[in-house]
């Protein structure tokens, strides 16, 4: 079994050892690729309990928004999000403080009055519309009778 790490190789060391465990046994790390032995590997380990295993491990390391897993036979590749520049651009904004005018302003529209109660013709109009009918309430249903009776 293969894992690409592409642009996480700087933690490869780090994925070896959180994986090791897991597997069962230690895996390689050669360049941008770790390789698992599929003889010393625990008895029933799929490619998919390695994705999830390796997805915990970004999530661990606060980074499993930035990358993806995937799957094809026996190899896993790990590859980077590329985020575009509307998207990065709304993470900042999130993170950023609000502004006070921002916020008077909030305050503001909350303390405006409601709207203003309606005259007493207009009360009499809407007393006049019918108004929407209840549905009926469920009828008991009747009870079977025993097979005993009827023997």
């Amino acid at each position: 079994m293969k894992v690409a790490l592409g642009t996480l190789k700087d933690r490869g060391d780090d994925l070896v050892t959180f994986l090791e465990p897991r597997v069962g046994t230690k895996p390689s790390l050669s360049g941008g690729e770790i390789e698992i032995a599929d003889e010393e590997v625990k008895e029933g380990l799929k490619p998919r309990h390695v994705k999830t295993y390796i997805k915990r491990f970004l999530y661990m390391n606060k980074v499993r928004k930035k990358y993806r897993v995937f799957v094809s036979g026996k190899e896993l590749t790990i590859q980077e999000i590329e985020l575009g520049e509307k998207a990065e651009e709304e993470e900042k904004e999130k993170k950023a403080p609000e502004k006070p005018e921002e916020v008077a302003a909030e305050e503001a529209k909350q303390e405006e009055p409601e709207a203003p109660a309606p005259e007493p013709a207009e009360e009499e109009a809407a007393e006049e519309k019918p108004k929407a009918k209840k549905a009926a309430p469920k009828k008991p249903r009747a009870k079977k009778k025993k097979e005993a009776e009827d023997a």
